[in-house]
């Protein structure tokens, strides 16, 4: 069930007027797997420039609920769509408009932060300019500002290896915000955090959000979730007010 806190000027960010059609639209999906539930029948609806927390105790299927919506898992109920497609990873439209980060995402051991970050923004510059067929994303991303953007300019020089849990949070971080995309889904990324470094995710997801990006994070950060939610999904019981 969700519940819409009425958030945007209250929250720290602009007030943004969200699209009436959602960019991606998930109804009653379901995910069963040797007769266990991992995720009950769930819906939501993710418009352009609007922000939803996913609540919910330790393994009640948030994780789960965000990879559904990334494409990378079929649910086994229901139906999942992005601007009126079916959900799959493997899809062009899907990965261009989808920047999701639930798991770590993969470093090269061999390369430093700048060069991850480079890597990235050139692979994302060049897919676009060889897809004329596929609909741009809503947003830029930070392209390489992003490492300053998470406080981690001067560990550009590093190689993963030498980062902390907590740098390699940021790193994880800056490599999904480097990229375009037109829906942003986040698996607690407060995780490992000191409490100026949850700043930094807040301003980025206003920004994000500001820029036209449909949202969708796991947290269980309460003063993360009051500043840039406007609306509070809870999986699997009740919406608490």
């Amino acid at each position: 069930m969700a519940v819409d806190r009425g958030l945007g000027s209250g929250s720290g960010g602009s007030a943004r007027a969200s699209s009436a059609v959602p960019v991606l639209q998930a109804s009653n999906v379901g995910v069963s797997l040797s007769g266990a539930e991992l995720l009950p029948a769930t819906s939501i609806s993710l418009r352009a420039g609007s922000s939803t927390a996913v609540r919910g105790e330790n393994g009640a299927g948030k994780t789960t609920l965000l990879r559904v919506l990334a494409g990378r898992l079929r649910p086994s109920k229901g139906s999942a769509t992005l601007l009126g497609h079916p959900l799959d990873e493997r899809g062009v439209a899907i990965r261009r408009h989808v920047a999701a980060l639930i798991e770590p995402p993969t470093l090269y051991p061999d390369l430093t932060l700048r060069d991850q970050i480079t890597l990235i923004v050139a692979a994302w510059a060049g897919d676009a300019g060889s897809r004329g067929d596929t609909e741009p994303a809503a947003w830029a991303g930070f392209g390489t500002e992003a490492i300053e953007r998470f406080g981690i300019g001067h560990l550009a020089d590093r190689f993963p290896h030498e980062l902390s849990s907590g740098q390699r949070q940021l790193v994880s971080l800056a490599v999904t915000f480097a990229r375009p995309g037109s829906v942003l889904l986040l698996d607690e990324p407060e995780q490992r955090l000191d409490p100026d470094r949850r700043g930094l995710v807040a301003e980025a997801l206003s920004e994000a959000r500001a820029q036209g990006v449909a949202i969708a994070f796991a947290s269980h950060d309460s003063q993360l979730v009051a500043r840039v939610a406007d609306t509070e999904l809870r999986v699997g019981g009740a919406v608490k007010p």
